[in-house]
């Protein structure tokens, strides 16, 4: 059946006869098709490697593409007790946080003589082109995102707690990424990365304490012998803004609720000789508890 529909949706990509029973059951209400399993493992590996919350934030793929989904998050310990002794309940604290359904899009234009040439991939071409867009989009707003219209992302104050704020607008201490590292519980320190900005990691290579020891690692790339992640999306050094985060970014969850979807528009170009091809994507992106991971702030 997989091979039947991958056969089909390409088929219709490319504006040949397709066998349209096999791709009703994936056809979307706006004339979109889910695209093919084999495309969709592909794309994950691509996106991976755009996005680091898809690399080390927790993936959750829900059956409900359209409204607002309740979910749960808890925290709570083991306790040893005796036979017939009472369970600590109070050592376990339920948060419930609804889950929306944002829409991510993006539109790629093709010439027609392109997409009817067999020589032409062009699923490579799409996998390449919507994993780049949209693995970039994604992370920029899994750190930035307001939480109207996007996820909610990481940096917002409903985010990561402020572990320590600097005493400068613009320049990092070595104490302060000292305490930075401390004011993460060592539960979620063992499995914890530092994230930021190349300028930022640019600035720390250099950064010494009084003795003259360096904080940053060069041979693995650590700081106190935690990886050092970076990213454009996140901030620099700039009054207010959040440049470092370390924590265990898997509390980070990137909730999936339609896989991508692709939709061929014939007419919209067909008077420039071109095909066009809208993908969009249903998702939240919420990071579940709050503790988990740590913010620098930089002074206002």
């Amino acid at each position: 059946m997989t091979n039947t529909y991958g056969q089909s949706f390409w088929n219709v990509m490319r504006g040949r006869n397709a066998n349209l029973s096999a791709l009703s059951e994936k056809m979307d209400g706006n004339g979109g098709y889910l695209t093919p399993e084999e495309f969709r493992a592909k794309l994950d590996q691509s996106l991976a490697r755009d996005n680091v919350f898809r690399r080390l934030g927790t993936v959750i793929r829900t059956t409900s593409p359209e409204g607002t989904i309740q979910t749960v998050a808890s925290t709570g310990t083991a306790d040893w007790i005796a036979d017939g002794q009472a369970y600590n309940e109070s050592s376990d604290t339920i948060t419930q946080f609804p889950v929306y359904s944002y829409k991510l899009a993006s539109l790629v234009r093709l010439k027609e003589s392109f997409v009817a040439d067999n020589a032409f991939d062009i699923e490579n071409y799409l996998l390449n082109v919507f994993a780049r867009r949209f693995g970039r989009a994604e992370e920029a707003a899994f750190l930035n995102g307001t939480g109207i219209d996007q996820p909610t992302g990481l940096l917002r104050d409903t985010g990561a707690e402020v572990g320590i704020t600097a005493a400068s607008e613009t320049v990092i201490a070595y104490d302060e990424v000292v305490k930075l590292y401390f004011s993460l519980k060592p539960e979620y320190r063992a499995n914890a990365e530092f994230l930021m900005h190349d300028d930022t990691a640019m600035a720390l290579r250099t950064l010494k304490d009084n003795t003259g020891n360096p904080i940053w690692n060069a041979q693995g790339d650590t700081i106190f012998s935690k990886p050092v992640i970076t990213t454009p999306s996140m901030p620099v050094a700039a009054a207010g803004t959040k440049p470092i985060a370390f924590g265990e970014l898997s509390y980070y969850w990137v909730i999936e609720r339609q896989p991508l979807a692709i939709k061929r528009l014939r007419e919209l170009y067909s008077i420039q000789g071109q095909i066009g091809f809208t993908a969009y994507e249903r998702m939240d992106g919420k990071l579940i508890l709050p503790e988990a991971v740590k913010v620098l702030k930089m002074a206002v």
